[in-house]
């Protein structure tokens, strides 16, 4: 069962999420038990934090956050900027975004969303005695696929990755490379409920306490790719130029 309570309301920098939120769940007819997934968008956690910034220095904002550009294409509309953002994520604007905030502001991802997800945890964990998980949210695309989906950027008390190597499945064949993205696909589920626009950035998913832990875990930073395991860290035009370039150094020519 997954549901989004409403009555969160509008975040403003400085408030306390873990408060609001218990708040919120405490009026909500369904209660908290042990083993519930919470799942927060991450602009509300954003907000909280103070990352609004003005629209005006949101190419700035971009380049402030990124690590390494993935790549970079023009378009009628401008410039779409592919890149590994600071937290190891690769996105469009490295998570910059400015849908669902005010006119002339958009938000940088949250500092730390793994510790976003612990506090949460612990302050509902805390008030109503139970063992719960919690995932902060983001959109994404992906790289082969039309469409966004939702994603974790934060985790706490999941299992993030359920590792099936070595197990068989329902043929009794052995599984050699089969790691379920968990945490991924709980978000995805979660904004089904919560919509873009509802104004409802908290869901609940009641029946998923077998990836429910006691301890916090190593958070959704976990689901990051390893650079040396990465077959697709440039863009086809880009990895292009580089193995061109590296033929021409390679020949003498440069």
């Amino acid at each position: 069962m997954v549901w989004a309570p409403a009555g969160l309301g509008e975040i403003g920098a400085g408030d306390d999420l873990g408060s609001l939120v218990v708040d919120l769940l405490r009026q909500d007819a369904h209660g908290v038990l042990d083993g519930d997934v919470l799942v927060l968008t991450s602009k509300v956690v954003s907000k909280a934090e103070g990352r609004q910034v003005h629209a005006e220095d949101r190419e700035q904002t971009i380049t402030d956050e990124t690590v390494r550009v993935v790549a970079t294409r023009r378009h009628a509309r401008g410039v779409t900027r592919i890149v590994e953002n600071r937290l190891g994520l690769v996105m469009a604007a490295a998570g910059v975004d400015g849908s669902n905030t005010p006119e002339g502001v958009v938000l940088a991802l949250p500092v730390d969303p793994d510790a976003s997800a612990r506090a949460l945890r612990a302050a509902v964990q805390r008030a109503f005695g139970v063992q719960i998980g919690v995932l902060v949210s983001d959109t994404a695309g992906r790289a082969w696929r039309e469409g966004v989906t939702d994603l974790a950027i934060g985790a706490a008390g999941i299992v993030v990755l359920d590792d099936l190597r070595g197990s068989r499945d329902a043929s009794g064949r052995l599984l050699e490379a089969t790691v379920v993205a968990v945490a991924d696909e709980l978000a995805a589920t979660a904004e089904l409920v919560k919509g873009k626009a509802a104004g409802r950035p908290l869901a609940v998913v009641r029946g998923a306490g077998r990836y429910v832990t006691a301890q916090d875990g190593p958070g959704a930073r976990a689901m990051v790719r390893a650079s040396d395991e990465d077959m697709f860290r440039l863009g086809s035009a880009e990895a292009y130029a580089e193995g061109w370039a590296a033929g021409r150094r390679a020949a003498g020519e440069g």
